[in-house]
């Protein structure tokens, strides 16, 4: 890709602002390695870093190379933080939340049950503070963190029988990543964290009686309405979703502050077109789900009411527990409650008047 056509790319505009007297003044040739916890076929996931990797050789005139191994090509998928943090690749892509292992407070990377929605995730990292916060944290991990992409609010999953109360949770094996899994354990749950590629044929074996894994048009792709027919929304635990760039402290430290301004803004960009992309795919995949057979359904109330008390619970736990969580969490909250008061008077009261005239016409 030429660096003048990249910068007439409508998805990636935000790299015009990088002037190329900028890029001038230093300009090295950098080669890095990118190992994704995603397949190639998740062209939604993986793709973010496909789109990085142009967008920064592109603005660079091919100075700065990322180059982007997929799951297991370097690393087996839940081990990418640890290969950046070592330093066995310089950078990474994956799910913050897959490492609250190590510290629970991994999770804020991603998202927490109950947490914001996508706009106002973005709001937080970008200009409340969050992600300041965020790469204090990783900063212990030698690890430094850029955003990149978020899936917007999640499904609930595919469970191979109906759901009707909470009653129904109890004993079931489901692949769940994040703190969502905390909460879910409590409620009865047996959860377990599998990469993408592995989802599958263990919920075709009966290892796993339900999955959840993004959204429509990720979960067509990887065939789960096969197995499981029932298909639940919200995922309450995944109101959004934040990917990340995760990249070694050291090497991060070591560019040249021209690079650094380019990876930023890439990733910038990177992000908006995930999204935009995912809320273009997943209509449609929804409906072709819905078509073939998919049983779209509600969770109960009870779940959702139970598990709004059990997370609250949760987290108070944890931040007595670990002060990384308290001060991220503490944060986060006050910020959240802010924004869900405006949201109640602007999109939601949009939003809520926008769906009940669809279907008024659909009744009419």
């Amino acid at each position: 890709m030429k660096r003048r056509s990249f910068l007439k790319g409508a998805s990636l505009g935000a790299a015009a602002g990088i002037a190329s007297p900028a890029i001038a003044q230093s300009t090295p040739t950098v080669t890095w390695r990118l190992a994704s916890s995603y397949p190639k076929s998740l062209e939604t996931l993986y793709g973010a870093c496909t789109h990085l990797s142009e967008a920064v050789s592109a603005v660079t005139d091919g100075k700065f190379k990322i180059q982007v191994f997929s799951a297991g090509e370097i690393v087996p998928a839940l081990q990418v933080a640890d290969a950046v943090s070592n330093g066995t690749v310089e950078m990474g892509h994956s799910g913050s939340y897959f490492y609250i292992g190590k510290d629970t407070a991994f999770a804020f990377g991603t998202i927490i049950p109950w947490g914001p929605n996508s706009r106002q995730m973005q709001a937080w990292l970008f200009h409340a503070g969050g992600l300041e916060l965020l790469n204090e944290f990783y900063g212990k991990f030698n690890i430094y963190n850029l955003p990149a992409g978020n899936t917007g609010a999640q499904m609930g999953g595919w469970f191979r029988k109906e759901i009707k109360s909470a009653e129904d949770l109890k004993g079931l094996k489901m692949r769940i990543g994040g703190l969502g899994g905390n909460v879910l354990q409590k409620m009865g749950v047996i959860p377990q964290q599998l990469a993408a590629g592995d989802i599958y044929p263990a919920l075709e074996r009966g290892v796993l009686d339900a999955v959840e894994f993004v959204g429509p048009y990720d979960d067509e792709k990887l065939g789960f309405a096969k197995v499981a027919p029932y298909y639940y929304y919200p995922g309450f635990w995944d109101g959004s979703a934040e990917l990340s760039f995760f990249i070694n402290l050291d090497k991060w430290n070591s560019l040249p502050p021209t690079y650094q301004r380019v990876l930023k803004t890439c990733a910038e960009a990177t992000g908006h077109d995930m999204q935009a992309k995912y809320d273009v795919l997943n209509p449609a995949s929804l409906k072709r789900l819905v078509g073939a057979g998919a049983q779209l359904r509600a969770l109960p109330q009870d779940i959702l009411k139970e598990s709004y008390k059990i997370t609250k619970d949760l987290y108070a736990e944890m931040s007595a527990a670990n002060p990384n969580f308290k001060k991220i969490y503490d944060h986060l909250w006050a910020f959240q409650q802010d924004s869900l008061r405006f949201w109640a008077i602007s999109d939601l009261s949009y939003d809520y008047m926008q769906v009940t005239a669809l279907q008024q016409r659909w009744a009419g």
